[in-house]
């Protein structure tokens, strides 16, 4: 109760200097006036208070200044009533007060300029990376294959494992990595008020693989009393504003898990930079807190227990790719002039980003950026923030020039599937053999997945469906290798030199040209040729020596990109 019992008082300052000015000037009785006013005053503290145990305003300049204005716009006017109740206020009082409000009014204008011109001072706050070369996500890094419409779908089904499953509803999806698994976690909250008072704590928290379409939801019975959807002093908000009431919070509180199993609520805040809201970006902080006993702890958000993944929400990083993209330059050419402005799509799994997490471990949100002019479907590029940092790293450049954005790819998957309505959710873009490609699932009208789509970045016809990731992915490179038009897949990719006897040999055809695929001694590897980068492959036996460059895939087989057949070349 400490953040309320403060911030009403400070909303009750202007009221307070207008009843000072009220008694000192005016004719009548100061003992009444005072006496009324402190009446009136109670009230309104109390009536104040209320509110904001409810709405939680941060003490900050821009929100207490408002809420002073409101408090002295109606508390005023009631006391000059209540002392001269129908008859007209006194001219040296009443000139007074509206000089009084006038300022205030100004003030509150003030503060909202300069809001606006904060907002490249903002921007500034970034720590930003830029990449000249763009580089698509590689096959190192892991992209969130399933969905999270789909993975709430499931665990909507397994709800009924759950003690008592009319009091509680699904919580938010975060994604994380639990023991070296990449899962969502998703609490168990209270189905409304009249649950949580029979309630009184929720069962626990589910969590379901975000990498295999093919898993199913896992229940934890871990009891836990401050939630997101508990009521008065247990909601994680109100208890973390209770204690940190100067600093803003940052979307809803998200729960994640230690390596003992325990889950943790953890929720971004910030302190404004100078009398506006705006964050300052680099003094972001985290406040974990424990669901069970309410005891919370603040941590700068690098310095946050290793188990956080997301000590920087997704909410902030969406925000911070806002103020990356659209106030490069200001606000004012934000809006007039434009240059160089780029905007995020909010095609993300994830308030508009998508979690990926590197080779590392280390989790990032994932947006690309696209052009403020209408009609336009193509990436400027693309951001990676740093989802414990914050750190924003931008690849931009060349590389990516002309490639399609992520709303272009959700088209793409739209149009594929009218009859049925299936439609794309979040895309990623990653490198595949040396080509930027979209990964999109693909689901339902009920949110159930369907298949997966590989979509070439740089050719809107160039897409392959699959059941699987795996047989996707596989079909999407046999694709690429057919495609004698594709001179990029190997581009800037590392390339090994291999020596051997050829051992099995096989010639397919289609409509694309002749492949050839073939087997070395003593070696488990399918190498893969098109005919139409070498020629001679096609008479290819059993017996040949073959020296060969060729790039080594993640899936036991391997492209062909020069190949040199002894008995046919000498």
């Amino acid at each position: 109760m400490i953040g309320v019992l403060i911030a009403t008082v400070i909303a009750m300052l202007l009221y307070v200097v207008g009843l000072i000015i009220t008694v000192s000037i005016s004719s009548l009785n100061a003992s009444r006036i005072m006496k009324h006013g402190l009446i009136i005053f109670v009230i309104g503290y109390v009536i104040t208070g209320v509110i904001f145990y409810f709405m939680m305003p941060a003490i900050t300049v821009p929100n207490m200044l408002i809420a002073n204005l409101i408090v002295a716009v109606v508390l005023l006017p009631l006391l000059l009533y209540v002392i001269q109740p129908g008859e007209k206020v006194e001219t040296k009082v009443l000139s007074p007060l509206i000089i009084f409000f006038s300022v205030g009014l100004i003030g509150v204008i003030v503060v909202i300029i300069l809001g606006f011109t904060t907002l490249d001072e903002a921007h500034q706050s970034i720590t930003v990376q830029e990449e000249e070369e763009a580089e698509p996500l590689t096959k190192d890094e892991t992209p969130i294959t399933v969905a999270p419409e789909f993975a709430r779908n499931k665990i909507q089904k397994a709800m009924s494992v759950v003690p008592n499953p009319q009091f509680y509803d699904l919580g938010k999806l975060q994604v994380q990595k639990v023991k070296e698994e990449i899962v969502y976690v998703a609490p168990v909250e209270f189905a409304g008020f009249w649950k949580y008072l029979r309630g009184k704590e929720t069962a626990g928290y589910f969590t379901i693989s975000a990498t295999n379409v093919n898993a199913q939801p896992e229940f934890h019975d871990n009891a836990m009393q401050y939630t997101n959807s508990s009521y008065f002093n247990k909601y994680v908000q109100r208890v973390i504003y209770n204690k940190y009431p100067h600093y803003i919070q940052s979307g809803e509180a998200q729960i994640e898990v230690d390596d003992e199993g325990k889950p943790w609520y953890v929720q971004t805040v910030y302190r404004p930079m100078h009398v506006t809201n705006k964050p300052n970006l680099e003094d972001l902080k985290v406040v974990v807190i424990d669901p069970t006993s309410g005891d919370m702890q603040m941590f700068d958000t690098n310095e946050a227990p290793e188990f956080i993944e997301g000590s920087v929400s997704s909410e902030m990083a969406t925000l911070e790719n806002n103020y990356f993209g659209k106030y490069i330059h200001g606000w004012l050419n934000s809006v007039f002039g434009k240059r160089d402005v780029k905007l995020p799509n909010e095609s993300g799994s994830e308030s508009g980003v998508t979690p990926i997490f590197d080779e590392n471990g280390d989790m990032f949100y994932f947006t690309d950026m696209t052009s403020p002019k209408e009609n336009i479907d193509s990436a400027l590029g693309y951001t990676l923030v740093d989802a414990r940092t914050g750190e924003l790293t931008y690849y931009g450049g060349e590389k990516n020039n002309g490639i399609m954005d992520s709303e272009g790819a959700k088209q793409i998957v739209n149009k594929e599937f009218p009859e049925k309505k299936w439609e794309g959710y979040m895309p990623v873009l990653y490198n595949v053999d040396g080509n930027p490609t979209w990964v999109v699932n693909v689901l339902d009208p009920n949110g159930l997945h369907k298949q997966y789509a590989y979509i070439k970045a740089n050719d809107s016809d160039f897409v392959v469906f699959g059941d699987t990731a795996n047989e996707t992915l596989d079909a999407y490179r046999m694709a690429l290798l057919q495609d004698p038009g594709n001179v990029g897949a190997t581009d800037e990719t590392v390339t090994e030199q291999v020596t051997g006897e050829v051992d099995r040999v096989l010639v397919t055809s289609s409509e694309q040209g002749q492949i050839v695929q073939f087997l070395l001694t003593d070696d488990a590897t399918i190498y893969t040729v098109n005919a139409s980068k070498s020629p001679l492959a096609i008479f290819l036996e059993k017996g040949d020596s073959i020296d060969a460059e060729v790039q080594i895939l993640d899936n036991g087989t391997a492209t062909v990109e020069e190949l040199v057949i002894e008995e046919l070349t000498e």
